[in-house]
């Protein structure tokens, strides 16, 4: 079945799900970290300072989110558009509004949660739901909305700050989520899609429908988070401290930020295969291989300071990222079946979170130390090729065992 015969068959919930990670960007720290020089001067905040602030928002994010995504089991897809969307919009506003370090934590954690967390929780969730002999399809449709606020959102936003500062850029995000989120989003998945008798016989087969408990208990999940909150950390550190790393290379804000298209593009290719192999492999099969180009953009950001270098690490890094969400959101039903798929992504998405939450504090404490910010891209690029051979051990412990 053609993508485009598929998105017109499907339409709805995959544009309804889309829209949710487009809003997303809100809250991911590409996003945030656009305002990262302002909130330093406004706040009298050094890179370390700022980068707790960060961590003590995001790290509270991580510990809620367990309880809170399990809502995604419980009630409908429409129920939990219309709580979550006035809470992310609420958070973007007060990043317009806040006026002390107290109240801008506040409105990290609430991003980071909303955001970050539960938006593209409930959009993955349910898509993998929803669709089964081509949940890699549905999902790499799904994560283009990732790729698009990476792309649109970001540059938009940087020409907001110039025009009407960057405290008012982030009042109209706010109004752009309500505005989207509650009369669209709401209305495209206030029903569930139920297979249909045109809907291809699956190639895969889900693993039994296991407990959070149980998943808990198995050493596979705990190896498998060894790589799947790498790319967390990773580009967080990155992308957080770039502004810092611009001013260490002399580069311009507005250059790195326009390399972000370069990202989406090359994620929106990497996204839409990634889908086709999950589809025609499984998503195990892939799993040894996604860190790989994350970490030869490490070691390029780290070591070579020509201006084209930003432009090549997010090729790069849109490679692995593309590959990484849409493997990400399809593999848990191969490793732990779907009757309790949002209880334990919730799980695991809380552990990408705090994966995010510790690298700009433990980074920005290791800057303030006077240890080389390249130096460590370079080791975090080292650490992406070593634990893709743990995966590869994962991958074939979890399919010997299905």
């Amino acid at each position: 079945m053609s993508f485009l015969y598929f998105f017109k068959d499907n339409a709805r919930w995959i544009a309804g799900c889309f829209l949710l990670t487009f809003l997303s960007t809100t809250g991911q720290t590409i996003f945030i970290s656009l305002s990262a020089g302002h909130i330093r001067s406004e706040y009298d905040l050094s890179n370390g300072a700022w980068g707790v602030v960060y961590m003590i928002g995001t790290l509270a994010s991580a510990m809620t989110l367990p309880y809170l995504g399990q809502i995604v089991d419980r009630l409908s897809i429409r129920r939990v558009v219309l709580l979550m969307a006035p809470m992310l919009a609420l958070a973007a506003a007060l990043m317009a509004l806040s006026t002390n370090v107290v109240l801008l934590v506040i409105t990290i954690y609430l991003l980071r949660l909303f955001g970050q967390g539960m938006f593209p929780h409930a959009a993955y969730t349910a898509t993998a739901r929803w669709f089964s002999a081509q949940r890699g399809k549905a999902l790499s449709l799904v994560i283009l909305g990732h790729n698009a606020g990476d792309a649109l959102f970001t540059n938009i936003f940087v020409m907001l700050a110039l025009w009407i500062g960057w405290r008012n850029g982030w009042l109209v995000a706010a109004g752009l989520v309500l505005i989207v989120a509650l009369p669209v989003v709401s209305v495209l998945v206030a029903v569930d899609r139920t297979p249909r008798s045109s809907d291809p016989v699956p190639r895969l087969v889900d693993a039994r429908d296991w407990t959070r408990a149980e998943v808990l208990r198995d050493p596979m999940f705990y190896l498998a988070m060894t790589g799947i909150m790498a790319p967390g950390f990773i580009v967080t550190v990155a992308i957080f401290h770039q502004v810092h790393l611009v001013e260490l290379r002399g580069w311009s804000l507005e250059i790195f930020a326009s390399a972000f298209i370069v990202w989406a593009a090359t994620n929106s290719v990497f996204t839409i295969v990634s889908g086709q192999l999950i589809d025609r492999f499984s998503g195990l099969a892939l799993l040894p291989f996604v860190l790989l180009p994350l970490g030869a953009g490490c070691i390029v950001l780290g070591t070579v300071t020509e201006p084209w270098t930003p432009f090549a690490f997010m090729a790069l890094v849109g490679m692995s990222n593309g590959m990484c969400v849409t493997l990400f959101g399809a593999v848990w039903p191969e490793f732990y079946g779907i009757r309790h798929l949002g209880s334990i992504r919730a799980l695991v998405v809380s552990a990408g979170v705090f994966a995010s939450a510790a690298g700009p504090g433990l980074t920005g404490f290791m800057i303030d130390a006077g240890i080389s910010f390249p130096g460590i891209l370079v080791v975090m690029g080292v650490y992406c090729f070593a634990i893709s051979l743990v995966m590869l051990h994962v991958a074939r412990r979890v399919r010997a065992r299905n």
